[in-house]
């Protein structure tokens, strides 16, 4: 990457987006708009339309037109997957430009933002079109005179709601395969987050999807959101983000037409390191990322950190050199380690968290406080607080921000007990030399994703998803396709 690139992109004015439906830029019903405040200083970036209910209602009914007569779901395989292929291209020729716009949009740092955003985006992309000619249906072991057949369909209207952290990444787990499978998708991405994402939609209209078939209207999520949600004729509906909203898109499917939801949910996720971890120095800088990097906003970050009681003292000292290494900053300098929180009301949301840390008697050993307030943006120091026990609120509720609890075991079962003490079950780690420890602790810990000697970098080929209150179903891998088809068995008599 090219500072100077990126300082001439960051200087270029943005312009106004508007919702994308049946394939035109559409203002909000009322003319509405809302601000875009950027994280990296304070100021205006540019403004988004606004929805309305009746633009939402608007881009469903555009969505089931083009899905009832089949203009997207009844083209050859081969013709989904030129389109797919192209829009990964455009994705990728455009990464500098999309990964500089939403870091302007959301804080994430430059460094991560190109390779996870626009890069991700144009890979999970291209893995969903060289699957989707490889779906077959099945053939049943039937008997005599009966043929069993199995025909996997697309379900129909897709509504996908993304999160702000990484909404080209997250967006494309969602509406790669959905596409792939033939449905036709109403996209309503984060009103915290929404320039790269509606931006990677209109270069799918470019890439040749037919009109109607990607829909996305900006707005609200008490508006838009709540539309799609109660709709009639979405089929499935698909979401990232808090459980405070998954438990209500749940409710507004049991409110209207038992639409399928699924979900990914908030984490607290357990690095658990032991005394025999092969490098501890290494650990100790990977536990430092696993939490710090895009300032802790990540929904698989490593938040809960236990660690066995006889290193307990030298590995956080470890923790907090690697965290005091770290520089936070403008996300947009290739420097930068530890960008923007992506609001105020975020960051006033991560101090309220360590204040009541400490309040219950936790310590904290680096960090805690607001950096950078002359810049105008919403800065936070990394922040470590030990003495965390188990039932501590900072043990227990997610804060999605840099801040790392920190609570020693003793043996293999109380590292299981206290890992598992939460209602979360996303993501999880274990550091060790012992094969056979390893798997227990693999197998032991209630997670949809362990990593051994390592945190973070699982790539597209392996499933996302958690239990428990951390949500349902699986992004990413074949088996993502799973929430977007549906089975129609075919019982014929020869």
């Amino acid at each position: 990457m090219d500072q100077t690139k990126i300082d001439t992109l960051r200087a270029q004015p943005v312009p106004c987006f508007s919702h994308l439906i049946d394939g035109q830029q559409v203002a909000a019903s009322d003319g509405a708009t809302m601000e875009v405040l950027s994280p990296i200083d304070g100021q205006a970036l540019t403004r988004i339309a606004r929805g309305t209910a009746t633009d939402m209602e608007r881009a469903i009914t555009s969505a089931r037109a083009a899905f009832e007569d089949r203009r997207w779901a009844d083209q050859p395989p081969a013709a989904r997957k030129k389109v797919l292929m192209k829009w990964a291209d455009l994705i990728e020729a455009d990464a500098l430009n999309l990964a500089v716009l939403g870091v302007r949009d959301n804080g994430t740092e430059i460094s991560m933002a190109l390779k996870a955003e626009p890069g991700s985006a144009a890979a999970t992309i291209r893995y969903y079109a060289e699957a989707l000619d490889k779906i077959y249906g099945e053939i049943a072991p039937t008997a005599g005179d009966i043929l069993g057949m199995i025909h996997k369909e697309p379900v129909g209207v897709v509504g996908a709601i993304i999160p702000w952290n990484f909404p080209m990444m997250i967006g494309a787990w969602k509406l790669a395969p959905a596409l792939a499978m033939g449905n036709s998708v109403v996209l309503k991405p984060s009103e915290m987050a929404s320039l790269s994402l509606m931006r990677m939609a209109e270069l799918a209209l470019e890439a040749g999807l037919p009109p109607g078939v990607l829909n996305a209207v900006t707005g609200e999520g008490a508006v838009v959101g709540e539309t799609l949600g109660l709709s009639m004729d979405v089929d499935v509906l698909v979401f990232t983000g808090s459980g405070q909203t998954g438990r209500r898109l749940m409710e507004y499917a049991a409110r209207s037409n038992l639409k399928r939801v699924y979900l990914e949910l908030g984490g607290k996720s357990p690095n658990i390191v032991f005394a025999d971890a092969p490098d501890l120095t290494e650990a100790a800088k990977v536990t430092a990322a696993g939490i710090f990097r895009n300032a802790g906003q990540v929904c698989v970050a490593g938040s809960r950190l236990l660690v066995e009681a006889s290193i307990h003292d030298a590995f956080v000292e470890e923790v907090v050199k690697a965290a005091q290494a770290m520089r936070v900053g403008d996300p947009l300098r290739l420097d930068t380690q530890i960008g923007a929180i992506n609001s105020e009301a975020q960051l006033a949301r991560n101090l309220q968290c360590v204040a009541k840390a400490e309040a219950e008697g936790g310590q904290i050993v680096t960090g805690g406080q607001r950096l950078l307030p002359e810049t105008g943006g919403s800065y936070m120091a990394p922040t470590i607080v030990t003495g965390v026990t188990p039932d501590a609120t900072l043990a227990q509720e997610e804060v999605f921000g840099p801040v790392l609890a920190v609570t020693p075991f003793e043996t293999d079962a109380e590292a299981l007990r206290i890992a598992n003490a939460t209602v979360y079950g996303l993501a999880g780690a274990v550091w060790t030399s012992g094969l056979s420890r390893a798997h227990r602790i693999v197998r032991g810990v209630r997670t949809g994703v362990m990593h051994v000697n390592t945190y973070g970098g699982a790539d597209g080929t392996v499933p996302l998803g958690g239990v428990g209150q951390s949500g349902n179903g699986a992004d990413k891998s074949l088996h993502a396709i799973d929430k977007y088809i549906n089975l129609k068995t075919a019982w014929m008599k020869l």
